[in-house]
C-alpha cells in the first residue's frame, strides 16, 4: 500500500488546485468578451472604417455594396468625339445596306449612337429614307452630290476619255469601261469631304453597302483616334491592279519633287515603296474601310496633292482609284504613329475579309481566323509590319 506522508501531499494539492483554475480560465465565457480599450481617435476612424469579415452584417452591407457598384461602360460615357458614318450609296443598294446597317448597329452603334451621312448624285427616295432611318435610333441626314463633283472637269479631253473606256473594257480591266466608278472614285479622293453636310464633323467612318462586321465594337474607334493623334485607320491592305493607275505614281513623284515643303523627315514612304521612291509597289489600304480624320483631307498639302492628280486627268485616262491615292497620301504626309491598324474590327468586303487573331477578341467575333485575307500573297500586312 502506498503511503503519501503529509509533507509530500502539500506539492501534489498545489498543482492540482493550479491545473483546476487554468481548466476554469480556459472554458470561460469571459474569455470571449471585448475588451475596453481606449483607442486613440485617428485609430479609432480608421479601424471603423475597415470591414469586419467576422461580422455577418458587414459582410452582407459589403456584398450589397459591390452589387450595386455602377462600373461605368465606355458606351455609358457622354463623351463623344464630332464624328459621322459616311455611306455613298443609291437607291437601288438600299437591301444591302439596310443589312450592314444592321450588323453595325448591333455591333457598335446602338450603343454610341453616331450619325450617319448619305449622299448620292440623286435624290433619295423616301422608301429609302424611311427604312434606314428605322434601324437607328441616331441622327441620319441624307444629300445630293453637286453636279461638278461628280461630272467631268472642264480640262478633260472627253473623247479621249471616251477611248480610254472602251480600250479598258477590252482589255476586261476591272471596272474599265465604267463612268460612274471614275466619278465615285474622284469624288471619294476630293469632294466627299467638302460636302456640306460634312463641314460639321472633325471625323468619319466610311461604310459601304454589302459590308459585314463580325465583332463586338465595345469601345470607341473615334474617341481611341482623337486621343491617340491617329489620322488614318484601316483594316485591309493589299495589291492594286496596275493596269488601272500606270501613270498614278510617277505623277506622285512629281509632286513631291515640285513641294518638297509637304514631305516630312519621318514618313510612312517604305509601306508603299521599296527602292527609295523610283518604283510603286502596289500597295494600299483598301477605303471601303477608313476611319480618319477630316482635318487631314483637309489639310493644305492634301488639297494641293489632290488638284495637282486632278489636273493631271487620270481618274479619267486611267482608272485612279481613291484607295491608292489616299495610300499614297498618308505614305507622304504621315508617319506610322498617325496610323493606326485595327485589327479588333472584324470585317469583310467581298472577296477579301479581316478576322481579328486574338482570341479574346474572336470570343466576340463570328468570323473564321482560317479565311484571314492578311497574311495571302496578295495581302500587304508584311510590308506594314516593316514599314
Amino acid at each position: 500500500m502506498l503511503v503519501i506522508s503529509s509533507t509530500q501531499r502539500k506539492p501534489i494539492f498545489l498543482f492540482l488546485t493550479f491545473f483546476f483554475l487554468l481548466l476554469c480560465l480556459y472554458f470561460s465565457p469571459l474569455r470571449y468578451l471585448n475588451v475596453s480599450i481606449s483607442i486613440p481617435d485617428e485609430q479609432q476612424q480608421e479601424k471603423s472604417s475597415s470591414i469586419d469579415f467576422r461580422n455577418a452584417d458587414s459582410v452582407d452591407q459589403l456584398i450589397s455594396n459591390l452589387e450595386h457598384e455602377e462600373i461605368m461602360k465606355p458606351w455609358e460615357n457622354s463623351t463623344r468625339a464630332n464624328a459621322a458614318f459616311v455611306i455613298l450609296t443609291r437607291n437601288s443598294e438600299l437591301d444591302a445596306l439596310r443589312k450592314t446597317m444592321q450588323q453595325l448597329e448591333e455591333r457598335f452603334n446602338n450603343k454610341f449612337n453616331y450619325p450617319y451621312v448619305f449622299l448620292n448624285d440623286e435624290e433619295f427616295t423616301l422608301e429609302f429614307r424611311e427604312l434606314t432611318a428605322s434601324l437607328t435610333s441616331a441622327k441620319t441626314q441624307y444629300g445630293i452630290i453637286p453636279r461638278e463633283h461628280w461630272s467631268y472637269p472642264d480640262w478633260i479631253d472627253v473623247d479621249k476619255a471616251d477611248e480610254a473606256r472602251r480600250r479598258m473594257g477590252e482589255q476586261q480591266i476591272i471596272y474599265g469601261d465604267s463612268l460612274s466608278y471614275r466619278h465615285m472614285c474622284r469624288f471619294n479622293s476630293g469632294f466627299f469631304y467638302r460636302h456640306p453636310l460634312m463641314e460639321q464633323y472633325d471625323y468619319y467612318w466610311r461604310v459601304e453597302p454589302s459590308v459585314e462586321f463580325y465583332c463586338d465594337i465595345d469601345y470607341d474607334p473615334f474617341l481611341y483616334m482623337q486621343e491617340n493623334n491617329k489620322k488614318y485607320g484601316w483594316t485591309i491592305s493589299l495589291l492594286e491592279f496596275e493596269s488601272t493607275i500606270p501613270t498614278l505614281w510617277e505623277t506622285s513623284r512629281k509632286f513631291m519633287k515640285e513641294h518638297p515643303q509637304f514631305i516630312p523627315e519621318k514618313n510612312l514612304l517604305r509601306f508603299v515603296t521599296e527602292d527609295k521612291g523610283k518604283t510603286y509597289n502596289l500597295c494600299h489600304f483598301w477605303s471601303n474601310f477608313e476611319i480618319a480624320d477630316l482635318n487631314f483631307l483637309r489639310s493644305p498639302e492634301y488639297s494641293a496633292y489632290f488638284d495637282y492628280l486632278d489636273q493631271a486627268g487620270g481618274f479619267f485616262y486611267e482608272r485612279w482609284g481613291d484607295a491608292p491615292v489616299h495610300s499614297i497620301a498618308v505614305a507622304m504626309f504621315l508617319n506610322k504613329t498617325e496610323v493606326h491598324f485595327f485589327d479588333d474590327i472584324g470585317y469583310r468586303h467581298d472577296p477579301f475579309m479581316h478576322c481579328p487573331l486574338d482570341r479574346n477578341v474572336q470570343k466576340k467575333c463570328h468570323c473564321n481566323v482560317d479565311d484571314n485575307f492578311d497574311f495571302t500573297v496578295f495581302s500587304c500586312m508584311n510590308k506594314w509590319l516593316l514599314a
